[in-house]
């Protein structure tokens, strides 16, 4: 009797360091959790990105305000007849 315990007590550690530290293992698991988690913000945030880019590529093709503002914000342009005026603070 007390060799069958040692036996099964043996296997059950086997089993455990198993369960806990080989690979597919519950740790393994736990870091993928956590990287699907991560994937998934980074993926959202890459997502709303597009979504920003893909507006902004289609202002540019059907109008031309995209394209006037742009053109005044960046490269500081303005209309014929109009007069631009820099104020400089102290």
């Amino acid at each position: 009797m007390k060799s069958l315990v040692i036996v099964l007590a043996g296997l059950f550690l086997v089993l455990q360091y198993k369960l806990w530290f080989e690979q597919d293992g519950i740790a393994e698991i736990w870091q993928l959790r956590h990287a699907i988690v991560a994937q998934t913000t980074e993926n959202q945030q890459l997502a709303q990105e597009n979504l920003v880019l893909t507006n902004e590529v289609q202002d540019l093709q059907n109008g031309t305000a995209a394209i006037e503002a742009h053109a005044r914000n960046d490269l500081g342009m303005t209309k014929p007849g109009e007069s631009y005026y820099q104020i400089v603070q102290k």
